[in-house]
């Protein structure tokens, strides 16, 4: 197959526990684009969180805010935020169960708790710096995402309560939380469109349970080596790990390499 575009996640995918991008993974991506695939970066990651991995590797489109908010080089192509009466919803819960939220959108982010060591563990852990706080910054702002910081003997108060949203766990005490309908394959599918390419025409890479969607929708869909054993069955193949040269294996397999 022909491919023409390359969806990659960031976490897991990109680069690996300590956050760092392997150079065997910098090296094929410098040599995808030399022959003439697009990459992307498909990631659950505010646009905030990724500039300079973006720029490291010299990519300059993305699907961010698990499919929320996709730019192609540099516009804006695609928004999906969650419903204002939703995040009201949430805001509303969340205190009455004590649970702290950081509200995500597209240039900044918010915590609604300055002092929650929940919120700190969690966002630190992700290797960026920690939210302002502003606990009415969703009422000025669209909101794309939210980390809601509970447990997950939590989820359940959320998801029969407010069942217009997805919940998507990451941490131990944080879900990312977004619109029902959203997911990164809906951003893929957008940048798809633009581009007028067919999903046959595309590939993507991720490891974890918000790759779903993207691994299902495209030509080929590849699970890294490290990746939640719940994403395989949702692959085409499964590469190495993303330290032993998963992106550069799974890009042979695709023949692009």
């Amino acid at each position: 197959m022909n491919y023409r575009i390359a969806f990659f996640d960031i976490d897991g995918t990109l680069v690996n526990d300590e956050k760092k991008i392997p150079l065997d993974t910098i090296e094929a991506v410098a040599e995808t684009k030399r022959r003439g695939v697009e990459p992307v970066i498909a990631t659950g990651r505010a646009p905030y969180f990724f500039e300079k991995l973006a720029q490291q590797l010299g990519i300059e489109s993305y699907v961010s805010l698990n499919g929320g908010y996709v730019v192609y080089k540099g516009k804006t192509i695609y928004q999906h935020p969650i419903p204002r009466t939703d995040v009201e919803a949430l805001v509303r819960l969340s205190t009455e169960h004590r649970h702290s939220l950081v509200f995500e959108g597209s240039a900044e982010f918010y915590a609604n708790n300055e002092i929650d060591p929940s919120v700190q563990n969690a966002v630190l852990s992700l290797k960026v710096d920690l939210p302002g706080y502003d606990p009415d910054f969703w009422t000025k702002a669209d909101i794309y995402q939210v980390f809601l910081h509970c447990e997950e003997q939590d989820e359940p108060i959320y998801q029969k309560q407010i069942p217009g949203l997805r919940y998507i766990r990451w941490h131990k005490t944080a879900m990312d939380v977004l619109p029902a309908d959203s997911s990164k394959a809906e951003g893929v599918k957008a940048m798809l469109r633009l581009l007028e390419l067919e999903p046959e025409q595309a590939i993507a890479f991720g490891d974890g349970l918000n790759d779903k969607e993207m691994l299902s929708t495209v030509g080929l869909g590849i699970a890294m080596g490290n990746s939640h054993e719940d994403l395989l069955p949702y692959a085409n193949y499964v590469t190495s790990h993303v330290d032993q040269g998963g992106i550069l294996h799974g890009l042979k397999y695709a023949q692009i390499l």
